[in-house]
């Protein structure tokens, strides 16, 4: 009975309609976020809004994948969704046609040659270098980077005068103890000295402190913004070269202005400084 049965039972299931699993997607963390995806959801995609049914295609979110550090990204705000080769290609009916792909090299130097053979036999394209084209999509954030830099010059000048005035007020406050100092025979090279040695602390201290706050200020803008725009890109960067440059600039302008403001009085009579 057993044997008589067995080959029925495959042509049933020999017969039986094969179930085709749908395709699988990968989505941004943005646009999950946005369209309240996750991994295991079916969506329906189609080259526009709104298309036929036939036209249209369903799938199974498979992944989630993270936004790479790319300022160009960011600055068009879009949706990602990566598909199959052969999904992408039926959903927008342009068969075996591109507008753009990359190439991955072995070495770097193979990269001039690649590039003067590609220009050289392809026509309708043109092949560029990743970097340059990453430069042409970050001009909105070359020129916020030169608008901030000129307002640091701007700043940087502003404080320095700041500064001087701030040294010759606390200088001039001190006379009649310069004019002390002076009459017990201190000579004038030792007063400017400690001047400027005391002027040289209040600067380096002044300069950490201003590195702690742009510190924090620093992590506070970058979760801000990660958060905002689902990127890992750091929009506020604090480097060693940057806290070297500030702390070498701020203890010259405390050294000048101590300087500038010691001198102004050591000039003077010692009698002059106590007003007669």
């Amino acid at each position: 009975m057993l044997l008589a049965l067995l080959p029925f039972a495959l042509l049933l299931q020999a017969s039986a309609p094969l179930q085709i699993q749908p395709r699988t997607i990968a989505v941004d963390e943005a646009f999950a976020s946005k369209a309240h995806l996750h991994v295991g959801d079916r969506v329906t995609i189609s080259s526009r809004a709104g298309a036929a049914a036939d036209s249209a295609e369903t799938a199974i979110v498979g992944a989630i994948v993270r936004r790479g550090a790319d300022p160009s990204e960011v600055a068009r705000g879009d949706f990602v969704a990566r598909m199959h080769l052969d999904q992408i290609q039926r959903l927008s009916g342009y068969g075996d046609r591109v507008d753009r792909f990359a190439i991955g090299t072995r070495s770097a130097t193979d990269i001039d040659s690649t590039l003067a053979r590609l220009n050289h036999v392809a026509f309708g394209f043109r092949a560029y270098r990743s970097r340059d084209i990453a430069v042409e999509t970050s001009r909105t954030f070359q020129v916020v980077s030169r608008f901030h830099r000129a307002i640091g010059v701007i700043t940087i000048v502003a404080s320095s005068v700041f500064l001087l005035c701030i040294m010759v007020l606390k200088v001039d406050e001190r006379r009649r103890d310069i004019a002390a100092l002076r009459l017990m025979g201190i000579s004038r090279s030792s007063v400017v000295q400690s001047i400027v040695i005391e002027a040289a602390l209040v600067a380096v201290l002044g300069s950490l402190l201003g590195v702690v706050i742009a510190w924090a200020a620093s992590l506070f803008i970058n979760w801000h913004y990660q958060a905002l725009y689902r990127t890992p890109l750091h929009f506020s960067v604090i480097t060693p070269p940057i806290v070297a440059l500030a702390v070498g600039l701020s203890l010259v302008l405390g050294v000048g202005a101590g300087l500038l403001a010691s001198l102004r009085l050591v000039r003077t009579a010692p009698l002059a400084l106590f007003g007669r």
